[in-house]
């Protein structure tokens, strides 16, 4: 099943302009809710001031307009003679019905009035449309004003085919039951109104809130640039060897801890300031133990020639010896080669790691390669040996050049010994009957050395440490005693003296290592590849 890709995670500078406009967004968001409703309440406030105004006028207007106005409405009669009361005239056949508070003066458009008799004998209603003309009910819209309690408290009604509306029902002092209302459409218009009008600001402020937040939060943090900034120099430099000099440091004005970005800086100094002391004691520790080392191999030179020699003389002596001391001096002096051997390692290692310098030349690694390959058919005649100075992978060439030379700048006799301690190595290391091929080719401005075989392979736990010094094997891969485990160090350092690098595919059935070194025109300083 494939892993689902990582999130990409956002910058500090993003989430804290999103948290900066979110915060404003919700702000704004409580205040134009909290504006709204208050408006809306305002809105309602007056609508209902204005209705206990028309509900008043409305249950007093049978009283007011005579008593026979009810009963003359309902029985379809006519009006009283003053004009100034007379109401508005309905379309023609629909004059019956008209509540008697139509017939004063201060009704607003849309107002809603219900009249009905104490005894149910009589019932007007009615509206004002926006023409001023007197519209009666349809009986849905009766039914709801009729299921009202008439308790003087105002309600919100939905009326069919009208809209919301502001209720209020009394019984006068007739025991008659008025019914008025007023509409909430311009209510709701004029909330709306505002509602398009905030959103807006809104999204206006928003964006320049962004705008501004995204100025502001990169110059805030330009000093955490530079801290970063400095942070990544300090890890471009060469730290795991030689002498260290970390002159990388925070600007002051960067430093000051009274804000939380100086307090970075400031801790981020005196961190550099606490590593290039421990590096710096690192560094004379490692002199002297180098010194040490260089200086103890070269003194034991002496002493083990001296051993070897004095191994030869006695079993050279024309009186013979005991066999037992005969075997005795072979082991002395088999032993005193092997010290030697391990002391010059050892002793190069030393110079290596004290930067000597090289004895550079122009050097041909296809011709070390056939003196080397040549040297291995002799040293282990039970492997099988190839060269290939063609394509790389083509086996099918043997020994001898017949191209030109792969050229490489360096040091002859180090290259040789590169050569000599990856073939020892895949000698010592494989059984009998392996095939062991060796190429060089050219790859761009590299020139690429392989030696490959197909021997057991190389496990993981050694694979990750094959290039430390004195890292062997186990005894199944190591079937010759008397190894060092330096030889692939030596290889290593000698490598990267030259500005090479070196690779190993250890897996299972092959095993191969891949040495790099740049060509004349295109060689680098040492160390730096």
């Amino acid at each position: 099943m494939t892993a689902a890709p990582a999130r990409r995670r956002w910058t500090l500078r993003r989430r804290l302009v999103v948290v900066v406009v979110a915060l404003l967004a919700v702000v704004a968001a409580v205040m134009g809710l909290v504006s709204t409703l208050a408006l809306r309440s305002t809105l309602v406030q007056q609508i209902d001031e204005r209705l206990e105004s028309a509900s008043s006028r409305a249950a007093a207007a049978p009283g007011r307009l005579g008593g026979d106005r009810v009963d003359d409405l309902g029985d379809g009669g006519t009006t009283p003679s003053d004009d100034a009361t007379r109401p508005a005239p309905l379309p023609e056949g629909e004059d019956d019905g008209v509540p008697p508070a139509f017939g004063l003066p201060g009704q607003d458009v849309g107002t809603v009035v219900l009249f009905q008799r104490a005894d149910a004998s009589a019932l007007q209603a009615g509206y004002l449309d926006d023409s001023g003309t007197i519209r009666p009910l349809t009986d849905a819209q009766t039914d709801a004003l009729l299921d009202l309690t008439p308790d003087g408290t105002v309600d919100t009604v939905v009326l069919p085919d009208l809209g919301e509306y502001r209720v209020v029902a009394v019984v006068t002092e007739g025991g008659d039951t008025s019914v008025t209302a007023l509409p909430l459409e311009s209510v709701t218009a004029t909330v709306d109104r505002y509602v398009v009008v905030e959103l807006a600001v809104a999204v206006v402020a928003l964006l320049l809130a962004a705008a501004s937040a995204t100025v502001l939060v990169r110059r805030e943090l330009r000093p955490l640039d530079r801290v970063a900034a400095t942070a990544a120099r300090v890890s471009e430099m060469p730290l795991s060897r030689g002498e260290v000099d970390i002159r990388e440091r925070v600007p002051e004005r960067d430093t000051d801890p009274a804000t939380e970005v100086g307090q970075v800086g400031a801790a981020l100094n005196r961190m550099l300031g606490h590593v290039e002391s421990a590096l710096a004691a690192r560094h004379e520790s490692e002199t002297q133990v180098r010194r040490f080392v260089a200086d103890a191999s070269h003194e034991l030179r002496t002493p083990l020639a001296s051993i070897r020699g004095y191994a030869e003389l006695v079993q050279r002596l024309p009186d013979d010896l005991p066999d037992d001391a005969v075997r005795a001096m072979h082991r002395v002096e088999s032993e005193a080669r092997r010290m030697t051997g391990l002391v010059e390692d050892m002793l190069l290692l030393a110079r290596l790691d004290a930067g000597r310098d090289l004895d550079v030349g122009e050097v041909d690694l296809a011709a070390l390669a056939v003196d080397a390959v040549a040297d291995a058919h002799v040293a282990g005649p039970e492997h099988v040996w190839r060269l290939d100075l063609g394509a790389a992978g083509d086996d099918s060439r043997d020994d001898g050049p017949d191209q030109p030379g792969a050229l490489v700048v360096g040091d002859e006799h180090r290259l040789r010994q590169v050569l000599v301690n990856l073939l020892s190595n895949a000698r010592v290391h494989t059984p009998a009957g392996t095939t062991v091929v060796v190429s060089v080719t050219t790859d761009g401005d590299d020139v690429v050395l392989r030696v490959a075989d197909d021997g057991p392979g190389i496990p993981e736990p050694l694979r990750s440490r094959l290039f430390e010094r004195f890292a062997r094997g186990d005894a199944s891969r190591n079937r010759a005693a008397g190894s060092t485990g330096l030889g692939l160090a030596i290889v290593h350092a000698v490598v990267a003296a030259h500005g090479g690098t070196i690779g190993v595919d250890g897996t299972p059935g092959r095993t191969s290592f891949t040495v790099r070194l740049p060509a004349p025109g295109a060689h680098v300083a040492p160390g730096t590849r």
